[in-house]
C-alpha cells in the first residue's frame, strides 16, 4: 500500500463518526468493503477467521490489498438459508478479541449486525458504520442506537423468503421507503444512509440479477448505493460453481454495479476487486 493511500485511509478515519461516509465517498472512486466473518458457519468462509489471530491476519491482508472499509460480522446472515441465530452475548464475545484491535489498525470499520445491543457495543469500541441486513426493520431499537451515535448506516433490503411471483423492484422500493421513514423518525441524518438492494437475500437468483441490472433506479432515493454480490449463489445459476470458484462472476457483477452507480462494493476478494475496479475506472475516464 502506498504512502498516499495510507494517508487517505487515516484521513478518513480521523473524521468524526458523522463525517466518515462523506470522507470516504469524497475520494471519487468506488469504495471496496472487505468482508471479515468471525463465524463458524458463513456460506463461503465459515470458520476460517473465527480464531482472533486468523481474523487479524486477514484484516491486515485486506488493508494491504486496498480495502477502504472492513465489515466485521460475528453472526452469519446466511443468504438463501435459514439464519442460525445466536445471542447478543455470544455475538459480542466473538467480537471482543478482534474488534478493538481491528480499530487500532486505522481503517474504517463497519459492524455487520441486526442487534442494536451489539451495534452499540461495536460503536463504543470504535466501529464507525452499522451494516444492518434488515434495514432498520428487525430490531426496533436499531435506528435509535444509530441516531444516538451519529454514525452512518447501510440499509439493506431483505425478505424472510424468496417469492418468484412478486415484483422484486417494487418490493425493494417499498422496503427502502419504509426504512427511510424509520430513519427519519429516529433522527438519522440523510447523508448518513447507504442503500443496499440485498443481492441473494430473500430473492430468487433471477431477482438478484434484476436488482443489479436495474440498480440505477434506486438512485432516485438520493442515497449512495452499496452492492454485495461476492460469491453469491446467483452466480452458480449462470455458471455452475462452488463459492470459492466464483471470483470471475463476483468481479463481473461488481464492475457492472459500479457502472450502474454503486458507490461501494462488498467483497471477500479485496485485491482482485480493487484491481478490476481501478482498471475499469481508468479505461472509462480515458474514453
Amino acid at each position: 500500500m502506498t504512502g498516499s493511500a495510507q494517508s487517505a485511509r487515516m484521513s478518513a478515519t480521523s473524521h468524526p463518526p458523522s463525517h466518515v461516509l462523506q470522507g470516504l465517498l469524497g475520494r471519487g472512486q468506488t469504495l471496496v468493503m472487505g468482508i471479515l466473518n468471525i463465524t463458524p458457519d458463513s456460506f463461503s468462509d465459515g470458520g476460517q477467521f473465527l480464531d482472533p489471530a486468523a481474523a487479524m491476519s486477514q484484516a491486515q491482508r485486506m488493508i494491504e490489498d486496498g480495502a477502504d472499509i472492513i465489515d466485521v460480522g460475528a453472526e452469519s446472515s446466511r443468504p438463501y438459508g435459514n439464519p442460525v441465530a445466536i445471542s447478543a452475548d455470544e455475538e459480542t464475545a466473538r467480537l471482543a478479541p478482534v474488534l478493538p484491535n481491528l480499530v487500532k489498525l486505522g481503517l474504517t470499520v463497519s459492524i455487520d449486525t441486526v442487534k442494536s445491543t451489539v451495534a452499540d457495543y461495536a460503536l463504543k469500541q470504535g466501529a464507525s458504520i452499522v451494516n444492518d441486513v434488515w434495514g432498520l426493520q428487525r430490531d426496533p431499537d436499531m435506528a435509535k442506537t444509530i441516531a444516538d451515535h451519529g454514525v452512518p448506516v447501510i440499509v439493506m433490503h431483505n425478505r424472510d423468503k424468496a417469492d418468484p411471483e412478486i415484483d422484486i423492484m417494487a418490493d425493494i422500493m417499498a422496503f427502502f421507503s419504509r426504512s427511510l421513514e424509520i430513519a427519519e423518525h429516529a433522527g438519522i441524518r440523510k447523508e448518513n444512509i447507504v442503500l443496499d438492494p440485498g443481492v441473494g437475500f430473500g430473492k430468487t437468483p433471477e431477482q438478484s440479477i434484476l436488482a443489479v441490472a436495474r440498480l440505477a433506479e434506486f438512485k432516485s432515493f438520493g442515497h449512495p448505493l452499496l452492492v454485495g454480490l461476492s460469491r453469491k449463489r446467483f452466480i452458480n445459476s449462470i455458471v455452475p460453481s462452488e463459492p470459492d470458484d466464483r471470483l470471475g462472476g463476483s468481479i463481473a457483477g461488481h464492475i457492472l454495479a459500479a457502472m450502474q452507480g454503486a458507490s461501494i462494493v462488498r467483497t471477500h476478494d479485496v485485491r482482485e476487486t480493487v484491481q478490476a475496479l481501478r482498471v475499469a475506472e481508468a479505461i472509462r475516464s480515458a474514453g
